[in-house]
């Protein structure tokens, strides 16, 4: 990987928020997070779209896993 994410002590609250519903969810917060929280303004910006779609209710909580899963498999991302 080339740039390094940042672990749950190095973020501000309202991100370490985000790190401990995936730690939770997934088991680990999930990569792209952690480099995202190099940049808190944009982090919120990408958690925002993120929140948006989930309580939109377009898609359900575990087709949307399933899309995320299969998006980042065809992208070289591995579990």
């Amino acid at each position: 990987m080339r740039v390094n994410g940042l672990d749950k002590g190095q973020v501000p609250a309202d991100l370490q928020q985000v790190f401990a519903r995936q730690q939770k969810r997934y088991g680990s917060v999930l990569h792209n997070h952690q480099v995202l929280a190099r940049r808190p303004s944009i982090f919120r910006g990408f958690r925002a779209m993120w929140d948006g779609i989930e309580e939109s209710g377009l898609l359900p909580a575990r087709l949307l896993d399933l899309v995320n899963l299969r998006v980042a498999s065809l992208v070289g991302c591995g579990l």
